[in-house]
């Protein structure tokens, strides 16, 4: 005696949590699973069932959750890494920056240094030039005290 039953039809509620599709079927397939006094070999598998179905849907929503955090991570080190970059461009540019008015001042340096030491070589050469005079004019008045003036005058005549 086998007696078709019809399927229930239910009304979603107007006010109050909305099931997920999942979660009506769920309660369809409960109510059409025959009583504990018709089949009670049947509950214990129904029950393995749920629990299997229902550690799916744990499982997957703990994946969903994960993978939704994955991505936040990633896009959060993609943001971190990419204001590194801009740091480190910006500190480049400002090294390179300052790599070239040192650039600058060491060209300016070199031209001064290379002016003094050709300065240093003009005051060089012009010093012993004077000392070359001054020893010229010491040796002419020490011959000029040592013979007082005459004997050198009378010896110039006389080689004459």
């Amino acid at each position: 005696m086998f007696v078709a039953q019809e399927a229930p039809q239910f009304e979603y509620p107007i006010h109050g949590p909305a099931l997920s599709a999942n979660e009506i079927q769920e309660l369809l397939c409960l109510l059409q699973s025959p009583s504990p006094s018709q089949d009670s070999g049947s509950r214990g598998s129904n029950r393995a069932v749920y629990s299997m179905d229902e550690r799916k849907r744990r499982r997957m929503a703990s994946n969903r959750e994960s993978a939704r955090k994955s991505r936040w991570r990633k896009k959060r080190h993609l943001e971190d890494l990419t204001q590194q970059l801009n740091r480190l461009k910006i500190g480049n540019r400002e090294l390179k920056n300052q790599l070239g008015l040192i650039l600058n001042q060491s060209r300016v340096l070199w031209r001064e240094n290379d002016r003094l030491m050709s300065e240093s070589m003009a005051l060089k050469a012009r010093l012993s030039d004077l000392r070359h005079v001054v020893v010229l004019v010491m040796e002419a008045f020490e011959k000029e005290v040592k013979y007082g003036g005459k004997e050198e005058r009378e010896l110039d005549t006389s080689s004459k």
